[in-house]
């Protein structure tokens, strides 16, 4: 993302900030190839009428057919639930697209949705995410993606374990701290320029702290508020992605699953394997899944570092929800499943993509915006295309993605 767009984006919500505090607010942005701006426009800018059709009647004005970029911050339906903006590519030729949130109203994909539809849309930086939602964070509060729909997401905050851990341990760290640096490297390094620690100190620290917090928070996790509670099938999507990845029976080959949790799906899926080991940093999990399957080996081990573990040893590495975990490294987790697994085997990863919206027994797609209380509708997509790239650069190859109702798949196999 080059500077200009970012300068584009703060435009856009600088824009949005003039509209009326009492309504929706939003800003959008047209620039030229030449990275001048040639129209902008704002929710309630013009009484009666939305951004869209106030940007509508100025590009008329100007006889602009076409744009470079467009910069939006929230992708608003219309009264007739359709997409503005896709009302707006209809009309102008537009290269690329910028998109901040989804609109607040949406729980669900819906067909037309342009930032589903099209390849070329992008998206805004956390940071300028949480400026977009604080503009609008009534309607967002108040909206299906708001995870106070979900008594145990609303209460149960990594991050804030992750403070509370290191403030027992003497580090006084802020939630907003640790959300500012949502990195074991980043973090360690925050407490060493803080405090003066040795850095080992430090990432020792921060590794103890991440552990207590996913044994707090999965360790006892009560499968009721889990969106799998929603569909009965999930462990069939899982053995529809297993079967397009490999013809060998589970039962017959060495596995490792990275990232147990609770236990709940690796007993469910894994219990007649007498060849799998499970590698997770929360203590508590590895005990629950170790009870339940005795045969099993496990170790206490980050996906980022599997050292106690052999090279080119297992017929297939899965991991699943763990690579869109709070501080998790895509790149180094993915190189360690290329290290760990014999070439020509198969990983298999999912990305949590949705939260169970526990009065209406209904899940809401989408991953939590770090630092917030809120869901963003596309960011599920957003992560499991970034997981693709990492395993492609981690020397994977035939990268495929499953998206599902609960979660996306991704599977590739070691080169």
């Amino acid at each position: 993302m080059s500077p200009n767009s970012t300068y584009w984006m703060k435009y856009a919500i600088g824009v949005a900030q003039r509209a009326p505090q009492s309504g929706r607010r939003v800003g959008v942005v047209l620039v030229s190839e030449h990275d001048v701006l040639i129209c902008s426009a704002f929710e309630g800018e013009v009484r009666g009428a939305s951004w869209y059709g106030t940007l509508r009647r100025r590009i008329q004005e100007l006889g602009a057919s076409s744009a470079h970029s467009a910069y939006l911050t929230i992708n608003t339906l219309s009264a007739a639930w359709s997409f503005e903006l896709a009302e707006l590519l209809k009309e102008v030729r537009i290269d690329r697209v910028y998109i901040g949130l989804p609109d607040p109203a949406l729980t669900s994909y819906l067909d037309g949705d342009p930032v589903t539809a099209r390849g070329h849309v992008l998206r805004f930086p956390d940071d300028l995410q949480r400026q977009i939602l604080e503009q609008n964070r009534d309607l967002y509060a108040a909206s299906g993606q708001s995870i106070d729909c979900n008594p145990h997401y609303s209460t149960h905050r990594i991050s804030e374990a992750v403070s509370t851990r290191l403030m027992s341990m003497g580090f006084a760290l802020t939630r907003s701290d640790v959300n500012a640096h949502r990195g074991t490297v980043a973090l360690a390094s925050l407490i060493c320029q803080m405090y003066g620690t040795e850095y080992k100190e430090a990432d020792s620290a921060v590794g103890d702290a991440l552990a207590a917090a996913f044994d707090a928070k999965y360790g006892t996790y009560d499968y009721a508020y889990d969106a799998r509670a929603a569909n009965a099938g999930w462990a069939d999507d899982f053995m529809a992605v297993y079967r397009k990845s490999s013809t060998r029976s589970l039962t017959a080959i060495n596995i490792l699953n990275v990232g147990v949790g609770s236990g709940h799906e690796a007993a469910a899926l894994f219990s007649d394997c007498p060849q799998i080991t499970f590698a997770d940093i929360a203590e508590i999990g590895l005990a629950n899944i170790s009870g339940r399957i005795p045969l099993s080996k496990t170790v206490v081990s980050s996906a980022e570092d599997l050292s106690a573990l052999p090279d080119d040893s297992f017929d297939l590495y899965i991991s699943l929800r763990t690579y869109n975990s709070s501080f998790f490294d895509t790149s180094a987790a993915a190189s360690e499943a290329h290290r760990v697994l014999k070439t020509g085997a198969a990983i298999i990863v999912s990305v949590a993509n949705g939260f169970l919206y526990t009065q209406r027994g209904c899940v809401v797609p989408g991953l939590i915006i770090p630092g917030t209380e809120f869901v963003d509708l596309y960011r599920g997509m957003d992560t499991a295309n970034l997981i693709g790239t990492e395993l492609d650069g981690a020397g994977f190859k035939d990268v495929r993605m499953f998206p599902t109702s609960t979660e996306i798949y991704l599977s590739a196999v070691a080169a």
